[in-house]
This record gives C-alpha cells, sequence and structure tokens, in this order.
C-alpha cells in the first residue's frame, strides 16, 4: 500500500499512552494509518528527524473564530479552536455561517446562556453571524447583566438554552462574572439543563475579588456546590486570572472537590494579564482597587494601549463603547517571583488543560477584524495569548525551566482537553491521539526553537517552531510556510436534536 504522506524519524508522543518513541508515523485518506518503523511507500514524505510529532492541540477557549485567528493559532500549533467560555447563539445559525467561511482550523460552539438571558430581558435579537465578544457590549443597557430574572424570564432563558443544546452546541457557556444579577435559583436551572444533555458548563466564576464577601474563592465553592447539586460537570475557565492572587486557595478547594468525585475540572493561560471589554461590570465596582489588588492603571486599552487612570477614566470608556477590548496586568511576572509561583499553580495544575483564552483580533477604532489578509495587518492587534499561548508554555515550562516532562505538558495540550468534550461531541474522541485509526490532526514541532514571540505592544507576531500541521491529513503549515489557501476546518458538533 502507497501511503498519502509518511513523516519519517521524528520523536513520536502520545500523550494518551505515554508512548514517546522515534519512528514513523503514516497517513491516509486524514487518518492516521499506521505508527511505527518500514511502514513502506508513501506519495509524500516528512523528514522529521530532531522534531517532535504529537497530536494538534485542542483549544476550549478561543474567541476569535476567524480566518485571521485560525492562521494565528496554527502557528501556535493549534489544530481545533473552539468558543465554548461564551458561546454562541442562535447555534444553528453559527455553524451555518462558519461553514461559509474558509477555516484553517476545527470549529465549534458552546450555548450562550448569556444571550438567552440578554434576549430575555428585551431589547435585543442575537446574532449567530456576529462574533460573540460583540455581543457582550455594545450596549448601556445592563439589565440583562445586573438584575435577577422574573419566573417567565427564567422559563425563556431556559427555553433558549434548551433550542441551542437541540442544535449541537458543545455545552453552555456561563460567563457568569459579567452577568451579576442571575441568581442560583437560575444558574441551577442552567445547570440541570447542562446535565439532561451530558454536556459541559464552562464558568467564568461569579466574583473576581480576594476580599469576603463575593471573593473569587466563594465563586469556586458556588461552582462546586452547583456540580453537586445539579450533577453538572463544571469547567472552570482560566484557572489563573479569575482567581487574581488568590490561586492558592482556589487550587486547594478545587482539588478537594475533585477528591470526592464532583465533576469539576480546570484550564488556564501562561500570562499574568487578562483579556476583556471595558464595560464589564467589576471595573465599575467602587472598591475595585481593594477587592482586587490592582489599580486602574493596570487596564489598558487594546486598540490604543492607553492606561486608565481612575474610576471615572474607564466608566466614560465604557459608556462610550462597551464593547472596547481591554487587557487586564492582574500580575507582573517578569518582575516579581510570588506572582510567578502564583501563576505556576495555576498553570500547572494537575490534569488541567491549557487554553487561550484568545481574544479577536480588532482595527484601531475597536472593529473586529475579519479580514483575508496575511501576514496581518499590523494596526490590528488582541492580546498575545492570540498568538501565543501553547508555544510560551512549552517554552518555559518544559525546555526553559524544566517544571514537567514533554510528555506531561502535551497532555495539558491534548488529551485533557478532549477529555472535557469527548462524551458529547464524538469528532473529539477521533482527536488528540496519536495512533492508527484516529484523525491525522497533527503538529510538528522543533522542540529546541519553540517559542511565542508576540509581546504586549507587538501582538500580531506569529510563534515559532511549529514545522508542520496537517488538520485532517491536509497541511495548514508546511516547512514553516502557512498555505493562505488551506480551509479543511470541519465543525465540532454534538447530535442534534
Amino acid at each position: 500500500m502507497t501511503y498519502d504522506l509518511l513523516i519519517r524519524n521524528g520523536r513520536v508522543i502520545d500523550p494518551e499512552t505515554g508512548f514517546d518513541e522515534v519512528c514513523d508515523v503514516a497517513i491516509s485518506g486524514g487518518e492516521i494509518a499506521a505508527v511505527g518503523t518500514d511502514l513502506g511507500p508513501a506519495a509524500r514524505e516528512i523528514d522529521a528527524t530532531g522534531l517532535v510529532v504529537a497530536p494538534g492541540f485542542i483549544d476550549l477557549h478561543a474567541h476569535g473564530q476567524s480566518v485571521a485567528a485560525d492562521r494565528m493559532q496554527a502557528f501556535d500549533g493549534v489544530t481545533t479552536s473552539l468558543e465554548l467560555e461564551v458561546g454562541a447563539l442562535p447555534v444553528a445559525e453559527w455553524y451555518e455561517h462558519q461553514a461559509t467561511v474558509p477555516r484553517a482550523l476545527n470549529y465549534g460552539t458552546a450555548a450562550a446562556w448569556a444571550f438567552a438571558r440578554r434576549a430575555a430581558f428585551g431589547g435585543f435579537t442575537p446574532d449567530g453571524k456576529k462574533n460573540p465578544i460583540a455581543h457582550m457590549g455594545g450596549s448601556n443597557d445592563t439589565r440583562w447583566n445586573t438584575e435577577a430574572a422574573t419566573a417567565e424570564q427564567a422559563e425563556e432563558i431556559v427555553a433558549l438554552t434548551r433550542q441551542a443544546l437541540e442544535e449541537g452546541a458543545i455545552g453552555i457557556g456561563m460567563p457568569n462574572g459579567y452577568l451579576t444579577g442571575a441568581g442560583l435559583k437560575e444558574l441551577s436551572l442552567i445547570c440541570d439543563l447542562a446535565a439532561e444533555f451530558d454536556r459541559p458548563t464552562y464558568t467564568h466564576i461569579a466574583y473576581m475579588a480576594n476580599t469576603d464577601p463575593n471573593s473569587s474563592v466563594e465563586s469556586y465553592i458556588r461552582l462546586i456546590g452547583l456540580a453537586g447539586a445539579t450533577g453538572a460537570h463544571m469547567h472552570i475557565c482560566h484557572l489563573n486570572s479569575t482567581s487574581l492572587r488568590d490561586i492558592d486557595r482556589a487550587v486547594e478547594v478545587i482539588a478537594k472537590a475533585q477528591a470526592q468525585g464532583l465533576p469539576v475540572t480546570t484550564e488556564a493561560y501562561p500570562y499574568g494579564a487578562g483579556s476583556t471589554v471595558v464595560g464589564a461590570g467589576f471595573f465599575a465596582d467602587p472598591n475595585f482597587r481593594t477587592k482586587t489588588g490592582s489599580d486602574y492603571s493596570d487596564i489598558e486599552l487594546v486598540k490604543n494601549h492607553r492606561r486608565f487612570t481612575d474610576r471615572d477614566d474607564i466608566l466614560r470608556a465604557a459608556h462610550e463603547n462597551p464593547a472596547d477590548l481591554v487587557m487586564w496586568h492582574y500580575l507582573d511576572v517578569e518582575v516579581n517571583a510570588e506572582h510567578r509561583r502564583m501563576l505556576d499553580a495555576s498553570v500547572t495544575y494537575p490534569g488541567g488543560s491549557i487554553a487561550s483564552d484568545a481574544m479577536p483580533w480588532v482595527r484601531p477604532d475597536g472593529s473586529i477584524y475579519d479580514g483575508m489578509d496575511w501576514p496581518l495587518p499590523p494596526e490590528v492587534s488582541a492580546h498575545p495569548r492570540s498568538s501565543g499561548t501553547f508555544t510560551r508554555f512549552l517554552r518555559e515550562y518544559t525546555r526553559e525551566r524544566e517544571t514537567m516532562p514533554l510528555v506531561e505538558a502535551l497532555a495539558k495540550c491534548t488529551i485533557y482537553p478532549a477529555q472535557v468534550i469527548e462524551r458529547c461531541a464524538p469528532q473529539i474522541a477521533r482527536k488528540a491521539r496519536l495512533r492508527a485509526g484516529f484523525d491525522a490532526d497533527i503538529v510538528v514541532f522543533d522542540p529546541a526553537t519553540i517559542t511565542d514571540r508576540a509581546t504586549f505592544t507587538d501582538m500580531n507576531r506569529a510563534s515559532e517552531g511549529v514545522v508542520h500541521l496537517l488538520v485532517g491529513g491536509t497541511a495548514v503549515i508546511s516547512d514553516g510556510t502557512l498555505d493562505t489557501a488551506a480551509a479543511p476546518g470541519r465543525a465540532i458538533r454534538c447530535p442534534q436534536g
């Protein structure tokens, strides 16, 4: 038999089984046909001597969802990019629209509980063709954020979310921290729904603060309580940034919950700076400084890098354009050793996934860039994690600081995120493994050179070290060069109906 492609002499790693040997990988029909030596001829060969051959990375938390975002994430080793924390609505319309976009990476979405809530409060019709981040701001009507739902509104919220699950959503996005008016009664109904469909929730915890009441730790305990009360799988988004400086206590309570068998999982990204919209309600809190340990000067407007001076300054910006992206520099990991240790506690948490929380690329006026130029125009920006999360993690945590073996690091990028969703998304059960019979979503990288290049001033610098990237056996990157015509990305979706 002649294979379509043979990757020769690479260090082949399958994180699920711990397989780690120098050998060959044969690919045919978009699948891995064989792994071993002396496999026979192929129509095309890649010499991977000195390179690592691994499953492509699965990003559970990527808000970009565009051609530009896919291309930047391809150089970060990602083959599947999912919008799960916020999600989309209507879900069927979102998938229909994405099918018309030449996506380089596999894609998928959760149900957007937030937009179901916004619709139930009136004056809003969700648009599945718009980037979900644009829906998170865009209005100075904050009732859907700050007010409790009536019984009738709660019924509508549940109905809209149920419809999204029936349309194939990969669980429910629950950005609770942006919807402070939602109480536990409403949240329990949404979690009941997730448990009924056996799909995860992806939760941005309710509070971001290091002081009681309404602390981050209280939020984790609420989330754990919901897992116990409803049986819903509660996936914690960005354990690092929502814990702020209480990461140590956060991981303690999470570990205790997991030890009791509660369905709670985590993710983190290797940066001490978060990103959100300037209209996020927690910035308006008069006690923001005391609660978070941050100053308003730690908040940076992405489109022009302006730092805020005080609460009134950020409130004016939120009123002018609540959907403008900002970066929040909550830890100074480059200077402060204690901040670095805290970030490490979230990133290296046992069994936790790496996920980027990649933000959309935006123009200088704050509008989302949906163009096809490559390289990206120099004026567009996002967050360095939109370019370099996984490569930064591998460089820092395996090569430079040697905090964990490469096989375990790759598990955090592949099999751990796959295990969060594969029970409800059958396509994922065919990914994240490098064995015969699984999809040929493969990254081939140089462990000696792999690195992020994006900075907080030059965010759209593509990562280096990914030599080849295959999605379903189709080359998106070959010999370090992007194929701009490649669009092999396919929908990841739960069964409908």
